[in-house]
């Protein structure tokens, strides 16, 4: 079953500030959230936030978060950016 994941248009400006290689690491992020679903144990730093939010760390400095509603194929990444303004 494969999940269609969204990003908002917040995120979609900041993924620019990103350096190259958290960018990629984005870029697979989705591509697992898409194949696999919401729980992403595989990832650094994987959680899950509440029943519908989770997150995980791209680098040590960098973390992307997403969120998924039980019984859908939605996945919306609703932020990716530095750790310290991270919405947890």
């Amino acid at each position: 079953m494969n999940y269609r994941v969204t990003m908002k248009r917040k995120v979609l400006r900041a993924i620019g500030k990103m350096p190259r290689a958290e960018q990629k690491k984005l870029a697979l992020l989705v591509d697992d959230l898409s194949d696999h679903g919401p729980a992403q144990p595989g990832w650094p730093n994987f959680s899950k936030l509440s029943d519908e939010k989770y997150h995980c760390h791209l680098s040590r400095k960098w973390v992307a978060c997403w969120r998924h509603e039980k019984k859908t194929i939605e996945i919306e990444v609703n932020y990716a950016g530095s750790r310290e303004n991270a919405p947890y």
